[in-house]
């Protein structure tokens, strides 16, 4: 699949402490995946990080009506039941 990251997915990701490496890992592998609405989709997995070490739900809202597609934006947080869907 080919994306590119917009100039807001970089500057959130800088904000949030995100690294590309790990937002690329959830978007190559991701736990979940679904459409939130017609060519927008949300990406997530579980990720481990920080010192100590904590659990996080990093979502990751992805273009996929246009090529290549486009990242939006991504972030973290630890309401990982919140977000869950058991249902996929």
């Amino acid at each position: 699949m080919d994306y590119v990251f917009t100039p807001h997915a970089y500057f959130e990701m800088k904000r949030r402490g995100l690294s590309e490496e790990i937002v690329r890992a959830v978007i190559e592998k991701p736990e979940q995946r679904w459409e939130i609405r017609e060519g927008r989709h949300v990406l997530q997995s579980r990720i481990t990080m920080d010192s100590p070490e904590r659990t996080y739900l990093l979502r990751v809202f992805m273009d996929v009506d246009r090529e290549p597609h486009e990242v939006v934006t991504a972030y973290r947080t630890s309401k990982i039941s919140k977000y869950w869907r058991d249902d996929l």
